[in-house]
């Protein structure tokens, strides 16, 4: 079994976002290796946190190291973990995944079969891991949360402008694994770089 994962939810959601690729997280024992994320800040003009405090992002400014969830369009359940300090409003956005463990649920979840369309996207990873409303400000260090860490020797990232916003759009803030097939929608032709050790 991997270790823990150490992340820094302290740190900018932009060096956390980079941080999390690789790291395996699991609810309540289903889940995979996120390959894909997206930072905002709440300097961010793209982010829910830009105008302040509401009821529906309090768990962003919340303490670090928690659960952000908001149901987007009215359909789907995102999935966020909040970082920076507590009142700041910042967090990562879990774009997508590559499923490893509890397939079976996951399928049953989503209703198909296609391991590569599970959690390609962030409304298919709120699916696929059982997410809803009720697991916004959870831990991320306690039940139903594990985070596992990243493979020892770090991982290639891809870096790009963030999708699906109608604000901030060029600020490349985007991350995702190198080579991986279960990310949502390609990156453009954007530097990789090494992460981790």
């Amino acid at each position: 079994m991997k270790a823990l994962a150490h992340i820094d939810f302290g740190a900018d959601a932009h060096e956390v976002a980079q941080q999390l690729i690789g790291v395996t997280v699991l609810v309540d024992g289903v889940g995979g290796i996120i390959v894909e994320t997206e930072a905002y800040d709440r300097t961010d003009p793209a982010s829910h946190s830009f105008a302040g405090p509401t009821m529906r992002n309090a768990a962003m400014f919340g303490p670090p190291g928690r659960s952000y969830v908001y149901r987007s369009y009215g359909i789907h359940w995102c999935m966020n973990f909040v970082c920076r300090e507590e009142g700041h409003g910042a967090g990562v956005l879990i774009r997508a995944i590559e499923p490893t463990e509890g397939l079976a649920r996951m399928r049953e979840r989503r209703g198909l079969e296609d391991e590569r369309l599970l959690c390609s996207g962030p409304g298919r990873v709120g699916q696929a891991l059982g997410i809803d409303g009720s697991f916004s400000g959870h831990r991320l260090d306690r039940p139903p949360f594990r985070l596992l860490a990243a493979p020892p020797d770090g991982v290639e990232l891809l870096v790009g402008p963030r999708i699906g916003i109608s604000k901030a759009m060029d600020v490349p803030w985007r991350f995702g694994l190198k080579g991986s097939r279960f990310l949502s929608k390609p990156f453009p032709a954007t530097s990789s770089r090494r992460a981790g050790p």
